[in-house]
């Protein structure tokens, strides 16, 4: 029986290197893969899924007001789905994927993150939390070597940004993975600056 299953990870946790790897184990059994992610990730290219380790792999592009389900009718019947970066997926295309694995029995794999920089859902992962059937979670560490958990988001000057827009393309320039005690003393030790200098 096919399932929805969702892998999810913070920044640098080798999600999309995961993603390219289990589309390669599928092509090496012969079986065809319909590798997907949302237009909003544009960093590596519109349409290319690249990993830091090198891996990359043209997808096809999903825009917000598009329909998955009709999509993936277009795009010919596949073996499994593969999508990266499904944060950036709708609640309804969410939804839409769930459909293709309860009524065409095909496997749809989820790789994304959980929650962004404030430690607070994308509105596609939690729909995927809501939904799938496999929640795995892809470990990284923090620079204290505990697990990290959050996304912080950073400066110029490399100070945690804790406002701003949910969605902000970027890579260890922009981002470091955390573990919460350590993104939650780097914000305290920046106000405590900030009230010093007044």
């Amino acid at each position: 029986m096919a399932k929805l299953y969702f892998k999810y990870g913070a920044m640098g946790s080798s999600k999309s290197a995961q993603a390219l790897i289990t589309k390669f184990n599928y092509e090496e059994k012969h079986m065809t893969v319909w590798l997907i992610k949302p237009s909003t990730d544009t960093r590596d290219g519109a349409d290319m899924i690249k990993s830091r380790i090198g891996l990359y792999a043209h997808a096809q592009i999903i825009t917000p007001d598009q329909d998955i389900i009709a999509e993936y009718h277009k795009a010919g019947r596949a073996d499994v789905i593969i999508s990266d970066e499904c944060q950036f997926f709708t609640p309804q295309q969410v939804d839409q994927l769930r459909q293709l694995v309860d009524e065409d029995n095909i496997p749809v794999l989820c790789f994304g993150l959980r929650t962004d920089f404030t430690t607070h859902f994308f509105p596609g992962s939690m729909r995927l939390m809501e939904l799938a059937d496999s929640i795995t979670e892809i470990k990284t560490i923090c620079s204290c070597g505990n697990k990290a958990t959050v996304n912080a988001r950073l400066d110029e000057n490399g100070n945690i940004i804790t406002t701003g827009a949910q969605v902000l393309l970027g890579g260890n320039d922009r981002y470091e993975a955390m573990c919460h005690k350590c993104w939650m003393k780097k914000i305290r030790e920046q106000k405590a600056r900030m009230t010093e200098t007044k």
